[in-house]
Parts: C-alpha cells; structure tokens; sequence
C-alpha cells in the first residue's frame, strides 16, 4: 500500500477569499509614511492571503497599478496574563509598491 502524505492531500484546497477579507487595515507607523513618499503603502493583511490575493484586492479597492509585493510574517510574542502564559496572535504585513506616479491616500474619510 501507497499512503499518501496530509500534506499533499492538503495542497489541492483552494483558499477563496473575499477583496474586503485579505486587506485587514493600513499600518501607520514612522516608516510606513516614509514608505508613502516612494509610492510605497503597508497594510496588515489575511495570514492566509498570498501576493496574488493581495495584489488583486488592492487593484480592485483603490483603482492603482501594483508594480510589487514584499511580504513579513511576524510570529506572535509569548505573554505573560496574570500569571498564566499566553500567546499574541501571529500577523502579516505587506509592502506594496505601486507605479510611478500613483499614491493611495489612507488618511480620507476620517
């Protein structure tokens, strides 16, 4: 008999996610403003989401051409909560580079 590993068998699932699930919220920090003057813009996105899903959902909700994706996994810390130990969530950031000339504005509307 020929048993077949989980992972392959979890390879062939399709992940689908909706535009407003991958984009979780813009990520405003020093850097990330430095970032904009570049064309650049940062945003926390899905942990499932990958630079296709991103790429797309950007393209649809802010009508701009990605140029590319730079992509940091940032593994949660371990706390401590009244003395028991805990677990920050995991997250993941996106660098997008859009082409030149074109800047999404993320302080509108507030």
């Amino acid at each position: 008999m020929i048993f077949k590993k989980k992972e392959e068998k979890n390879k062939n699932k399709k992940i689908s996610l909706h535009t407003y699930d991958v984009i979780k919220k813009p990520v405003i920090t020093e850097k990330g403003t430095l970032l904009s003057s570049n064309s650049q813009i940062v945003f926390n996105v899905a942990i499932d989401a990958n630079k296709k899903h991103i790429k797309n959902a950007v393209e649809k909700l802010f009508d701009v051409n990605v140029k590319k994706i730079n992509i940091i996994v940032s593994k949660g810390k371990t706390k401590r909560f009244k003395g028991k130990l805990g677990k920050r969530k995991d997250y993941k950031k996106a660098i997008i580079s859009l082409e030149k000339g074109q800047k999404i504005d993320i302080t509108t509307g507030i």
